[in-house]
Order: structure tokens, then C-alpha cells, then sequence
């Protein structure tokens, strides 16, 4: 099995603001923002990861910036994990889009939400694009690895949606919270959701027990009854 923290960034001034910020460049951690990437940097300084995966985006490399602090690997990006490519409605305030036509889409049908301009991406994509890259750092950093990717709030929501095996047009039901960070592990025929939205718990069940000769193969089973913690 090989685990994932999806960590999205610290709130930023666009947050603040009521901005969609999207891909606009230059949007940085503001002061409250700062603060939580701190705290969640000393939350998880603890756990040995085996890579720090980030979207190009300066928020959410401040944030992983964090994380790698200390740590004997550099920070690497992938422009999969960036976030959804919201063409037309970038820079423009959440109460302004709360108005247009395809808000309602976004809100109840986002499988088939395709933003609009040239530079616009469907949701549908945004998760595609999203869930492939997580699977591909799965593979590339082997079973058991535990490795912290760093994005944003739809993008780790379509992950999560994905993981839990919900259709697209079911994920707004998910909160995931700024600087908070959501837990998935992968087994060889299933994912298992472990935390959404943790903001402040205890982070030591995500340490890896130490190897040992002979250690059975991790089971793909849920423990029925849901027993008494995550499958062994």
C-alpha cells in the first residue's frame, strides 16, 4: 500500500478576498495563511516522507516549502496537481460568479462543468488530470511510501470524490479546508479514505510501523465491524 497526504495550501489574500484566484500568478500565503503552514509543518515534521509533491503554484509552494524544511529531498512540482483552469471566471470575485448561469452547474452538475475561454478546463479533467498524477507518484515511489502532495481545495476534493468512489457531480459535498490535509491509502484493488479535512488532529497513526522480515502482505480488506483502526 503506499500512502498519500493531500495538503491543501495556507488561506491567501485571493482567499481573503473572495477571489478565484485559479492560475494567476503571484498569489501568495497571506499572514493568517503563514501562520497555518507552520503549524501544520510542525504537525507532520515527524512523519518520514518519501517525497513532497506540489503544485507550481506559489501558494501551495510556500506551503510545501514548509514541509520539506528539514527534510533530506527537495521540493518537486507537477503541473497536474495545479489548479482547476477556470478560463474566463480568474481574478473575478466569488459573489460576482455566485450570479452567472453556470454557477449552478458547478454547484449540482460539475462532471459537466467546462469553464469558459480559451483557457478554461472542465472539472471532469481537473480530477482526471488530478487522480492520474497521484497514481503515477504511487507508482514511482513503490509500496509502502508515504508521501505528501500539496494542491488545492477542488482539486484535492476531486481526488478525495475519486477515492471514495463518488461520481464527480457528488464532490461539492466535500469541505477541504485550507491548510488542512486528507489522508487516502492505496492498495492493490481499492483506496481507503484515512482522514478529510484534519486541521488539527493527532498525526502519529500516519508514521509507518517499522519493516520487519516475514511482514505479511498488506491486505486490500476493510475490517468489517470497522474494527479498531486502519487495515493492517
Amino acid at each position: 500500500m503506499t500512502t498519500v497526504i493531500l495538503l491543501r495550501h495556507g488561506r491567501t489574500t485571493a482567499n481573503a478576498g473572495g477571489i478565484l484566484a485559479g492560475w494567476t500568478p503571484g498569489v501568495q500565503l497571506d499572514e493568517a495563511g503563514t501562520a497555518q503552514v507552520a503549524a501544520v509543518g510542525e504537525r507532520l515534521a515527524k512523519v518520514p516522507l518519501a517525497a513532497v509533491v506540489s503544485s507550481p503554484l506559489e501558494r501551495c509552494v510556500q506551503t510545501a516549502s514548509a514541509i520539506t524544511a528539514g527534510r533530506d529531498f527537495d521540493l518537486r512540482t507537477d503541473d497536474r496537481l495545479g489548479e482547476a483552469r477556470y478560463g474566463d471566471w480568474t481574478g473575478r470575485t466569488i459573489k460576482e460568479l455566485a450570479k452567472e448561469p453556470l454557477w449552478k452547474v458547478v454547484q449540482q452538475h460539475p462532471s459537466a462543468a467546462v469553464f469558459p475561454g480559451p483557457e478554461g478546463e472542465g472539472l471532469a479533467h481537473t480530477q482526471a488530470r488530478a487522480v492520474a498524477a497521484v497514481r503515477a507518484w504511487n507508482a514511482e515511489l513503490g509500496p509502502g511510501a508515504v508521501w505528501l502532495a500539496c494542491s488545492h481545495g477542488d482539486v484535492i476534493k476531486a481526488i478525495l470524490a475519486d477515492a471514495l468512489g463518488l461520481h464527480l457531480d457528488q464532490f461539492q459535498r466535500i469541505v477541504v479546508d485550507p491548510a488542512s490535509i486528507s489522508v487516502v491509502t492505496y492498495t492493490e484493488t481499492r483506496p481507503f479514505v484515512v482522514r478529510v479535512n484534519d486541521t488539527g488532529g493527532d498525526v502519529s497513526a500516519l508514521i509507518p510501523p517499522p519493516k520487519k522480515r516475514g511482514r505479511r502482505k498488506a491486505s486490500s480488506d476493510a475490517v468489517v465491524g470497522g474494527g479498531s483502526g486502519a487495515p493492517a
